[in-house]
């Protein structure tokens, strides 16, 4: 194993690569990629066939759906979904209010008839279909075309494929970009929109630790809930009907009860969102020195607000609760990323690795065109920069709920003169039902008084600045905070969708203050636009010659590579274990029970339900308890990475949160964890503090996801909630 002396930096660097090929157990790969992967799989437990894992139609990815935004996976044949809880929490907010605080007291629905929706706007996506569409995405394009006109030709394309993938309305549809866009793929979901509310554990389990806990280990968090996805009679999506019937999967994934040992090897299925492993190092260093840091400053001051509004008024505590999550997860990612970039010095390991691939492409003459590309790209991405920098606080400064839903009500009311095709994504007749949605939404998330607030701090931020745009700064200066509030009628929900339909002549001639301020901002909103569309061109231009000089690179050198992870199908392969956080301190793969009550204070967010502390305290274990744990014997990891020492065998309790060495990021958010078998033994939730780094750079000796132990699940259900009808769903093996 590399000792971390500093001397070792630069050979460790010229192992990995400026956009990680495998190592270990590092690696997001795309399910077709999997039979290049089958001797490794083999080596790390997996019995699964390769080939298997390829094919979206068979057990187990078929099992496996997206929320958007989360991952989840079937788990009976009538359409119940597993999740994390804090993925489901938009739905148990929608059903909470001061009467039934769901949130704080959980819900059980003891029979399919009482299960809530969980809103008219929750949606589970089916990926059936992956089909490489990068030579459609280009026509057209040339050499000649300025980055405005070849961000629209693209985007054009894309487009144009997307109608006609979406000519059933069953369905959703993405184009994304791979390897920077030297690939460009078709992915085709099946679309259902009724979604209902099955069980939640209290807040006091789904998150228990909260933020104090939140990238930390050991945890001990009960991070799941159950939905339940709903079709019409005929078995077609459709919206939230009492006539509805529950969805019947092509597969479901089945449980094992007696889940996972250290060392066991383990898959991961999932969603993850976004990865920067290809990144140039100017990318990071920009990431590091002011994107980061201005981030998290904003977010700290909004969580500041949140939490002196809320904490004597109920309303504004739960219509921002979600809101104050997001943030806090967001913000100490952040922090994380810059203690981490800081602890391992990735800088300097991306560096090394970044100069070893110019070195290779100096040394011949053939790379010449390539080596002028890379230095294309360099210079667009500076200037992109310079961008981002003058965008952050100019779009801040309308952060407002009010003003940005003015903003994107009035942007409809212009793209509706143009015919379909021509207007802007997001702003098409596809995507309508998702815009009307969110406005719908605002009503359960939005409060005068914090909005007001949360808006001020980002004025303040934006008239700091000496670069500043005029139109804002005439629009702030007359601006009376107070008359604005007072007299918009974009407070009411039915208001906000009437605008939905008005042409621009009617925004012009309103006297609504926030509408007035969309209006007068449009233009300015327009040259934003327009300029980080051309610097996305000019862009996409460059990079799929860097990548492409990048993967012959690495072919050069029998190293496969998988692309930055873009929110599309991934699979992930790795074993249970623990790692050594720091100088004599090894975490081990498990937490237990009995770690509930140790933390357990009474007082949020250490205020586990007296029914949990009970049953612990009583020793219910059923049938979930486990004598040891014990590690197999996985020499093929041992040999590449130091194992610690055999430690006492005994554990004698119920697992409630394990870690493994899969490689996840946001949006595996209540993946399944699969064992060999491929059947379900956890659900992903977390990683830990030391990792956050990896969505720059996998460290395979440190990088751990944290997973809630699908054994204390069980245990919930069994000892704790009662959740018999739900047990009885699921099909569970040994």
């Amino acid at each position: 194993m590399p000792t971390k002396a500093s001397s070792s930096v630069s050979a460790l660097a010229l192992s990995l690569s400026l956009a990680m090929p495998a190592l270990a157990n590092e690696g997001q790969w795309l399910p077709m990629q999997m039979p290049q992967l089958a001797d490794e799989l083999k080596q790390a437990g997996i019995r699964l066939p390769a080939d298997q894992l390829a094919d979206l139609n068979q057990y187990p990815m078929n099992a496996v759906v997206g929320l958007g935004y989360c991952t989840a996976s079937f788990v009976s044949p009538k359409g119940l979904v597993v999740t994390n809880h804090h993925c489901a929490y938009r739905g148990i907010q929608f059903n909470s209010n001061e009467e039934h605080n769901y949130l704080d007291d959980g819900f059980l629905a003891t029979s399919m008839d009482k299960e809530p929706s969980a809103g008219p706007q929750e949606r589970l996506y089916v990926t059936d279909k992956i089909e490489d569409v990068t030579d459609k995405v280009y026509a057209g394009t040339t050499d000649e075309m300025d980055g405005y006109q070849r961000y629209h030709t693209i985007q054009g394309n894309r487009k144009a494929l997307l109608k006609e993938c979406e000519s059933n309305d069953n369905y959703r549809c993405h184009v994304r970009s791979f390897h920077g866009g030297k690939k460009y793929y078709l992915l085709r979901q099946l679309m259902i929109r009724d979604v209902r509310l099955v069980y939640a554990p209290p807040q006091s389990v789904g998150s228990y630790g909260d933020d104090i806990d939140n990238f930390e280990y050991p945890r001990h968090s009960g991070d799941f809930t159950f939905l339940r996805a709903y079709v019409a009679p005929d078995g077609s999506p459709a919206a939230y009907s009492e006539e509805n019937v529950p969805y019947q999967p092509k597969s479901f994934l089945k449980v094992n009860a007696s889940g996972v040992r250290e060392g066991d090897g383990v898959l991961v299925a999932g969603y993850p969102g976004r990865t920067s492993r290809h990144k140039l190092l100017s990318e990071l260093e920009f990431a590091s020195d002011w994107q980061y840091p201005v981030a998290a400053k904003r977010y700290q001051h909004h969580i500041d607000l949140i939490d002196q509004y809320g904490v004597d008024d109920g309303v504004i505590k739960i219509a921002y609760a979600g809101t104050k999550a997001s943030l806090a997860n967001r913000m100490k990612k952040l922090n994380g990323l810059l203690d981490g970039f800081r602890k391992t010095d990735i800088p300097a390991i991306k560096g090394s690795s970044e100069q070893a691939f110019i070195d290779w492409l100096k040394a011949d003459a053939k790379h010449a065109n390539q080596l002028a590309k890379v230095d294309e790209l360099q210079q667009k991405l500076a200037k992109q920069r310079d961008y981002k920098q003058r965008a952050f606080y100019f779009e801040n400064a309308q952060s407002s709920a009010m003003l940005s839903t003015a903003n994107r009500l009035y942007k409809l009311a212009n793209e509706r003169q143009k015919p379909d095709a021509e207007r802007e994504e997001g702003y098409q007749e596809r995507d309508m039902k998702m815009l009307q949605g969110r406005l719908n939404r605002l009503s359960r998330s939005y409060d005068s008084r914090m909005d007001r607030a949360l808006w001020q701090t980002d004025i303040d931020a934006y008239l700091g600045q000496d670069n500043r745009t005029a139109a804002l700064d005439k629009v702030l200066a007359t601006l009376d905070l107070d008359q604005a509030y007072a007299n918009t009628e974009l407070h009411d929900g039915a208001k906000r969708l009437e605008w939905m339909t008005q042409p621009v002549d009617a925004f012009k001639a309103s006297k609504d203050p926030f509408i007035q301020m969309a209006v007068a901002l449009y233009d300015a909103n327009e040259a934003n636009r327009k300029e980080r569309q051309t610097l996305a061109g000019e862009i996409t231009a460059a990079r799929p010659a860097v990548m492409d000089a990048l993967l012959e690179w690495y072919d050069s050198r029998n190293q496969p590579v998988y692309p930055d992870a873009n929110g599309t199908l991934r699979v992930s392969y790795g074993v249970v274990d623990g790692y050594q956080s720091a100088d004599a301190l090894y975490k081990q793969p498990f937490t237990k029970l009995e770690g509930i009550v140790e933390k357990h204070t009474g007082v949020y967010p250490f205020n586990a339900p007296e029914k949990v502390v009970e049953a612990i305290q009583a020793k219910r274990y059923g049938s979930f308890f486990q004598e040891s744990l014990k590690a197999d014997n996985q020499a093929w990891y041992c040999a590449i990475f130091s194992c610690p020492e055999a430690r006492d065998a005994h554990f004698g309790s119920v697992p409630v949160n394990f870690l493994s060495s899969v490689d996840t990021t946001g949006g595996n958010s209540g993946s399944p964890i699969l064992n060999g078998d491929g059947d379900l033994v956890g659900l992903n939730f977390d990683s830990t503090y030391e990792s956050i780094t990896k969505d720059w750079y996998f460290n395979p000796e440190i990088t751990r996801a944290v997973h809630v132990d699908f054994r204390y699940v069980l245990w919930m259900m069994e000892q704790v909630d009662n959740a018999d009808n739900l047990l009885s769903e699921l099909t569970l093996v040994e």
